[in-house]
Parts: C-alpha cells; structure tokens; sequence
C-alpha cells in the first residue's frame, strides 16, 4: 500500500501547490499531476519488487533457514535453492540465516554488494550504512523552432548569478517547489558556472532512498522545465568550450549511528576506515568510470581546465583530483567523489562506489599521499612520485577497465555487467563509425 499512500500525499500537495504558485495556477496544477503520475509509477514498480522479495522470504520461512542457502540473483532480490542440492548452479555462502539475509537486504545498496567483496570474511560490513548525496547538475536551454532539442541557452549567467543573468530562476524556483511537494528536503538551488547550467541539491539520505530521489529529480526537472518551454538536459557535456555537468557524490559510513570515516585522534581526523574506504575508490576509479560516467559524451566533460577530474588521486582543499575531502568533520566527515556525472545509473553508479570502498576495506587498500597542489601544473615526474594516474580518456577504455574489474562485476551481477558492457560497446562502435561535422571541416578539404 505503500505507493497508494504516496500518490495520495502527491496529490493533496496539488492545493498547496496552487498557493504557492498563484501566478500561474494552470501550469502548477499541470505540474503537481504530471509528476505525481510518474512518481506514482516509479514507486508502485519498486513496490512490486519488494513484494516479489517478499514472497521469497515467506518461502525460506515455510522450509525452515536450516535446510537453505540464500543467494543474490543477478537482477536483484533474494532466492532459495535446497541446501541439499549439489547442482543448484546460484550455491554460495553456505549456512547464511534468515536473520543474516534480510540484514543484508536492509543495507542501503541496490543489492547484496557485501556477498562480494573480501576474502572469505562473509558479511563482516553488514553493520555499516553508507549515506549519500549526489549534486546533479543540467542545463536549460531553448528549443529549435521546429520544437526539437537545441543548444541555445536561455541566459548568459555564471556562478551563482542572480536574475536579470540568471533567467532560468522562475524555473528553477518551480522545480524547487515540486520536490518539496514530494518530500525532498532541498538545501540550495542556483545557477551554475556555464550559461544555462543550473545545480539544485537536496538532503542526502542513505544510498538506496539517494538513488530513488536521483531518478525522481530527474523526472522532476524534465517535467517542470517543459511548462516553461524550455529543454532540461543532463548530457555531461552538451557546449564545447562551457563547463560540463557533474553529479559529485558526497558519501559516508555510518555504523551504530555514529559516523564511522571520523576519528578525531588520527591525522586529518580521518579514521581508518576513512582512508581504507578512499583506497578503495582510488584502487577502482579506472574501473568505476564506465558506470559513473557511461556515454561516449562523458569523457569531453573529463579534460582539463573544465573544474572536472582527470586524475586517480585525492585532496583536502584541491578541485582537480577525482576525491575531495570537504573540510567539516563530527558527524559529517565525508568523500567527495567528482567524476560522475548525471547520465549515470544511480543505482549501478552507487552499486560500484560502495563495492570498491568496501574491497578498500576488505584489502587494507593504500590510501597514497593527498594530492593539495594542482595536479594540471606538475610535471611527469612528479605526477609519478605521488602515484598520481589518468582516468579514462574514452568510454572504450572505461570499459575495458571495468571488464578486468573482477569486484565490481561481482557486485554488478554477471548479468548486468555482461550486457551493460555488450551495449557501451555496440556504443562506442557507433559513435566511431560516425562522421563528425569536426572532421569535415578540418579534412574533406585538405585532404
């Protein structure tokens, strides 16, 4: 019942709504129910799966947990198979309770991420909830005449610009609305640094409900921005020549409430599993690309000079590595990852973020000297002193990364990573085998 629930707090939002946005009442009205609709439908399908989990569950309950193994399906959810069964071809992690499973099910990842990293530790992370916030950015801009997409921005604002720079902030301040009629507690709304590039971020929560707001907003945005005639993209890098758009992950561990990447005792007030944790990332980063960053368009947004990582390295204070350690500690001691950028999957996206922090764990990962000078003005020899390397330069190397990646495909499932690679592929062929407009001007006549 959860989802009728929802949809019924949806659309009594619609009256406070209306209030809120007297100066067009139509368009409010049009806006609450259209998002409603959709939320309705995301919501009920989650819902179904659980009910499908469930059922599941209710089987186990009826056989007893002693004559059964519980295993992770490559899709998702938990299934049976007797314990007596040799030839049962998902058996693993023999002897797991009831107990165990569904204290796996209640971590905040998409699917059982801990049944796949360490050596033979089984379940030693299950304790810990990784809390996340992701900052999605996107553009507005103006369509063709014909009505189809274009790259005309509506403004020439910049960095937290106000109106009359910032055109988009009637927009902007309706999105904001809408999402707090669904709940979202947003805390900052602005312009970005390109013209026509807008952030909007909202309380982080833990890493499954963060990617369920993720796909909501996006949603969300699209939505809203058509009521105002206007195109909302989160295409990494739609302009040449303007920054691109990043959804920079902030993330934590927390185990029995308190923050577990804090420990005020250490350097830097960062505990163990803090710099284990950014090992970790930093032993996957290559890998984790062609998840966080999965269109051939994304790696235009990942050169220098653009405010977005090209290096595997991290820093207290320093914007160019992929990891930023935000200066605040206590109970928001947290990471920044940098290179994700909003076209990603949000749950794969935090599937192999979470599973390469807790391999970090798992292996006592080296966690390499922060980076707290600018990377782009080092030269060769000191990039290699501090171990400092390149991320990705192309979807094709990403994915070339991700397949060696044995712990991020086993936390992805085979199924998923198989196909996920099968279609980055078929994309990379596509895109290869095009003829650009760059091309034509710089050879059909020179050649």
């Amino acid at each position: 019942m959860r989802f009728f629930a929802f949809f019924t707090e949806a659309l009594e939002g619609v009256t406070i709504a209306i209030d809120a946005l007297k100066a067009n009442r139509a368009r409010a009205l049009l806006t609450i129910m259209g998002v409603a609709l959709g939320v309705f439908v995301v919501v009920a399908m989650s819902s179904v799966v659980r009910g499908i989990n469930e059922s599941f569950r209710r089987d186990l309950e009826a056989a007893g947990p002693s004559s059964f193994y519980v295993y992770r399906r490559p899709i998702g959810g938990f299934n049976s198979c007797d314990g007596t069964d040799e030839t049962c071809p998902e058996r693993r992690n023999p002897g797991i309770t009831l107990d165990e499973a569904a204290a796996i099910e209640r971590l905040p990842t998409i699917r059982a991420v801990t049944s796949h990293v360490g050596t033979g530790e089984k379940f030693k992370y299950k304790d810990r909830v990784m809390n996340a916030g992701m900052e999605a950015e996107f553009f507005l801009f103006k369509p063709a005449a014909d009505g189809r997409p274009a790259t005309d921005t509506h403004d020439i604002g910049g960095y937290f610009d106000l109106a009359p720079m910032d055109l988009g902030e009637d927009a902007r301040r309706a999105i904001v609305d809408t999402l707090e009629q669904l709940g979202f507690e947003v805390e900052a709304a602005h312009h970005e640094v390109a013209h026509g590039q807008h952030e909007i971020d909202f309380r982080y929560a833990d890493a499954l409900r963060t990617a369920d707001n993720i796909a909501t907003f996006r949603f969300v945005v699209k939505q809203v921005a058509r009521q105002f005639g206007l195109i909302a993209s989160f295409m990494p890098k739609p302009v040449f020549g303007q920054n691109g758009s990043g959804m920079h992950t902030h993330q934590s561990l927390f185990k029995s409430g308190q923050n577990a990447f804090w420990d005020p005792q250490r350097e830097w007030e960062l505990s163990k599993t803090a710099l284990h944790y950014i090992g970790g990332l930093l032993k996957h980063a290559r890998a984790m690309c062609a998840v966080t960053n999965p269109l051939v368009n994304s790696y235009k947004r990942l050169v220098p000079g653009f405010e977005a990582p090209v290096n595997v390295a991290w820093s207290m204070r320093n914007r160019s590595p992929m990891i930023r350690v935000p200066e605040r500690r206590g109970a928001g001691t947290r990471l920044e990852l940098r290179t994700p950028d909003p076209s990603a999957n949000p749950y794969l996206a935090l599937t192999v973020m979470l599973a390469a922090g807790l391999d970090g764990l798992a292996t006592d990962a080296d966690w390499r000297e922060p980076v707290n000078t600018n990377i782009w003005d080092m030269s060769y020899r000191e990039r290699r002193r501090l171990r400092v390397d390149d991320l990705p330069h192309d979807l094709n190397e990403a994915c070339d990364e991700l397949e060696k990646d044995e712990v991020l495909s086993s936390a992805l499932g085979d199924h998923i990573a198989q196909h996920f690679l099968v279609a980055k592929r078929a994309e990379w062929r596509e895109y290869n085998e095009h003829v650009s407009a760059w091309e034509l001007e710089r050879y059909l006549a020179r050649y």
